[in-house]
C-alpha cells in the first residue's frame, strides 16, 4: 500500500520563498501590504509545491467563504428541463469560476424548502446569494433579508424595498414585447393574440403590458394564460383557436410556449406564417432554431444576465474582485437595477 504524501504547509511555502509565514498568509489571503517582488516569490512557491490553502482556516482570517448561493424559486424538474435556466446558470458559473468562487445551487418547491434555504443562508455558509425566478408573494426575499447576506436578484422585483437598495438584473421585457407585436402588425396582421407567462412573475406581466401598449383596446379573448412551458403553450393555443378562430398572429411569452403553440397550429391545419404568424421571446437557440418553421423571437442575453448578476454581487463583496459594471449598460432611473436591451430576431415563423 502506498504511503500518503503529506500536504505542503504554509511553513514549507515560506521556507521555499524565503519569507515569513505571515507574509505567505497575507499573499494567500489576498491582503495588501506585500511588495510585488515578494508576492511573486510566494506565488511561485505555492505553485511549485502545490500548496492548497485550508478553506476553513482561511475563512477565519478573511471572513469569506468564496462561495455563493444560487437560489432558484422553482422545482428541480423545471430548472433542469428548461434551457433558460441552463443558460443563466452557465453565465453565473463562468463569472464565479473566473474569481475562484464556488456555486451552491439551492432549489425551492414548497414551504419546507423555503425554511431550509433560509436556515442555510443564515448559517454563514456563503458570502452572498443570487436569487431568480421569483413569484408574487414569494417568501424568499424576506428570508434572504433575515439571513443578512448580500443579494442580487434576477428579474425586476415586485415589492417595494424600504431601503431602496435592491440590486437586480433584468431584460427590457416590455420593450421587447412591443417590438414583437409591432412587427406582427407591420406584416398586416390584425387579429394578434398573446399567450402570457405566469402573471405572478414580473417578466410575464411586463410582456403582457408591452402587448397591451401596442394593442390597446384589443379583444380580451385574444389573450390566453400560459406558464412558460410547451404544454402551457399547447393548452393556450387550443383555447385561442376555439375562442377566436380568425386570429392571424400570436405573440408567445417565451420560446417554449411558442413551440407548444406551433404544434397545435400544425395539428389544426394552420400554416405558419401564411395563416398565422408566430413570435416568441428569449431566442434560446436549441428551441428557436429547431421549431418548424424556425422561430422569429425577441432575443435577450440570458447568459450575460447571469454573468452580470454574479459580477454585481462580487463587486459588492469586494470592489477589487470584479470589474465594474460597464457604463454602457442602461440602468433603470433611480434604481440599482441593470436593464439589458432586447432585439427582434427574424426567422421563418413571422
Amino acid at each position: 500500500m502506498s504511503e500518503t504524501v503529506p500536504r505542503p504547509t504554509l511553513e514549507a511555502v515560506a521556507e521555499r520563498a524565503g519569507v515569513s509565514r505571515a507574509t505567505v498568509s497575507r499573499v494567500v489571503n489576498g491582503a495588501h501590504g506585500v511588495r510585488d517582488a515578494l508576492a511573486d516569490r510566494v506565488r511561485r512557491a505555492v505553485e511549485e509545491l502545490g500548496y492548497v490553502p485550508n478553506q476553513a482556516a482561511r475563512s477565519l482570517v478573511t471572513r469569506r467563504h468564496d462561495a455563493v448561493a444560487v437560489v432558484a424559486a422553482e422545482p428541480e424538474t423545471r430548472v433542469f428541463a428548461d434551457p433558460y435556466f441552463a443558460q443563466q446558470l452557465r453565465g453565473i458559473s463562468k463569472e464565479l469560476t473566473a474569481h475562484d468562487n464556488q456555486l451552491v445551487l439551492l432549489l425551492t418547491e414548497g414551504r419546507e424548502d423555503h425554511a431550509r434555504v433560509g436556515r442555510y443562508l443564515a448559517g454563514g455558509h456563503v458570502d452572498g446569494a443570487l436569487v431568480f425566478s421569483l413569484h408574487l408573494h414569494d417568501p424568499l426575499p424576506g428570508l434572504v433579508r433575515g439571513a443578512g447576506v448580500p443579494t442580487v436578484f434576477g428579474g425586476r422585483p415586485d415589492w417595494e424595498d424600504d431601503g431602496g437598495d435592491v440590486v437586480y438584473v433584468d431584460s427590457d421585457n416590455r420593450g421587447g414585447a412591443r417590438a414583437a407585436v409591432r412587427h406582427l402588425a407591420g406584416l398586416g396582421r390584425t387579429r394578434i393574440a398573446h399567450i402570457t407567462g405566469p402573471l405572478d412573475q414580473t417578466s410575464a406581466a411586463d410582456r403582457l403590458a408591452g402587448f397591451r401598449d401596442v394593442r390597446a383596446g384589443a379583444d380580451p379573448g385574444l389573450v390566453a394564460h400560459g406558464d412558460f412551458t410547451p404544454g402551457g403553450g399547447e393548452r393556450a393555443m387550443r383555447e385561442l383557436l376555439d375562442r377566436c378562430p380568425d386570429l392571424d398572429a400570436v405573440f408567445a411569452a417565451n420560446d417554449l410556449t411558442a413551440a407548444g403553440a406551433l404544434r397545435v397550429l400544425r395539428e389544426r391545419g394552420r400554416r405558419v406564417p401564411d395563416d398565422v404568424a408566430v413570435v416568441g421571446f428569449d431566442d434560446m437557440l436549441p428551441v428557436a432554431e429547431q421549431t418548424d418553421p424556425p422561430l422569429t423571437t425577441v432575443r435577450q442575453d440570458i447568459e450575460e444576465m447571469g454573468r452580470l448578476m454574479a459580477r454585481l454581487l462580487l463587486r459588492g463583496l469586494d470592489p477589487r474582485a470584479a470589474d465594474a459594471t460597464p457604463e454602457t449598460v442602461p440602468t433603470a432611473p433611480g434604481t440599482p437595477g441593470v436593464i439589458l436591451p432586447t432585439t427582434l430576431v427574424r426567422r421563418a415563423s413571422a
